[in-house]
């Protein structure tokens, strides 16, 4: 692929809920939001021009949605919280993922859903919901029953796919599970044609240098600002 053909990863929430994921985009012609019960995350054409506002009818007072790439103007009632500057990284090449992990690797359904909420949770609250398992595939390694390590897709349009919730238990950490499973997610997207990438914080540097290992190359930074909605 070209460079070119990179260019709506600089504007992934927008370019999903216009694709891949359209049946769960609630909004208007040029801004969208993700239900609430999936992600907090809102996205539109074109940051500079939007207007906010135009999104009220689908949002809730004191609701704190992500934006992820360039900020929108500011709007009347909104005001602006976190700023979380993350890595977007790209893989092209399988060569150097894992194609013979040393545990098994479970394909996760509804009936996990909770245990998924749970591990993600303790790991890192916040940014998964009771119905984020639904945008993509999860998978996971258990440990005497439980479910200690998962991975899977959150934003996903066409010819791209973005590995996320990557989530070790603290005590199973070390183990090698987060490569193990970043690789059987990415190995899935390469062999259908699509092009796996991911998010994240600029300050995780143990994280990019698993990633990097796995044959992931550093793209650009992408800001995640925090908006919350005051009145």
């Amino acid at each position: 692929m070209t460079s070119d053909s990179y260019k709506i990863l600089d504007n992934p929430v927008w370019h999903a809920l216009q694709t891949v994921h359209k049946n769960f985009a609630f909004g208007a012609d040029n801004i969208a939001r993700y239900r609430p019960e999936t992600l907090q995350i809102l996205g539109c054409e074109n940051p500079e021009k939007v207007d906010l506002n135009a999104l009220r009818p689908w949002i809730s007072t004191g609701e704190k949605l992500f934006m992820v790439g360039k900020l929108a103007a500011p709007a009347p009632g909104w005001t602006i919280g976190r700023k979380l500057d993350c890595i977007q990284m790209v893989c092209e090449n399988a060569e150097k993922l894992i194609h013979k992990p040393i545990e098994e690797i479970l394909t996760l359904t509804e009936d996990d859903r909770a245990e998924m909420l749970e591990l993600i949770n303790e790991v890192q609250p916040g940014y998964f919901y009771k119905d984020t398992p639904l945008l993509g595939s999860y998978f996971g390694i258990r440990k005497d029953k439980k479910l200690v390590a998962m991975a899977g897709e959150r934003l996903r349009m066409t010819g791209f796919s973005e590995i996320s919730a990557v989530a070790t238990h603290p005590l199973h950490t070390g183990k090698g599970y987060a490569k193990m499973l970043v690789s059987h997610v990415a190995k899935n997207n390469m062999e259908a044609g699509i092009i796996p990438f991911l998010h994240f914080v600029n300050t995780n540097t143990r994280a990019g240098k698993v990633y990097e290992l796995l044959g992931f190359k550093g793209r650009r930074v992408m800001p995640f600002w925090e908006l919350i909605v005051e009145s």
